[in-house]
């Protein structure tokens, strides 16, 4: 049996479960179990990796980092931000760069997005697990790197 993947919050703000992200594919846990994070309103701020690994996808609003034992961990920043087509968003690592848990993956200037209408909440998922297997770890406000939840 795999070992519990500890999946840390890849930005500070509040913690908001997948049932409540205003996307219908997170909020059925269609991609994978785990958590949200909504960012504070407006401002600009930097998101890290969730967990350590390989970077296997990177988007300009979304990043995959598999983890030793093979599993991919979805950062996905805001709702719809894929419309924006990386406005407001600067990447800070390369596809295919090992990154450390914690360490900044990009930066992000939310206006563009808020101007447009979109939610910033950002989903975290481990792609491929079943609906309700995260354990969340972080309730009310999570700070940038600490536990936000488990898995297995």
């Amino acid at each position: 049996m795999a070992q519990s993947l500890m999946v840390h919050a890849p930005i500070g703000g509040s913690v908001v479960p997948l049932s409540d992200v205003p996307d219908p594919v997170f909020a059925s846990q269609m991609v994978g179990s785990g958590a949200a994070v909504e960012p504070p309103a407006g401002v600009a701020f930097d998101v890290v990796s969730p967990v350590a690994g390989k970077v296997v996808k990177l988007l300009p609003h979304a990043f995959v980092v598999v983890e030793s034992s093979g599993r991919g961990v979805l950062t996905h920043v805001g709702i719809d931000t894929v419309k924006l087509k990386g406005e407001g968003f600067k990447l800070l690592v390369a596809q295919g760069d090992t990154v450390a848990a914690g360490e900044p993956v990009m930066h992000v200037d939310p206006t563009a997005a808020l101007a447009a209408g979109y939610s910033m909440v950002s989903p975290v998922v481990v792609l491929d697990t079943k609906p309700d297997a995260a354990t969340l770890l972080a309730a009310g406000a999570v700070a940038t790197g600490a536990l936000l939840f488990s898995l297995g």
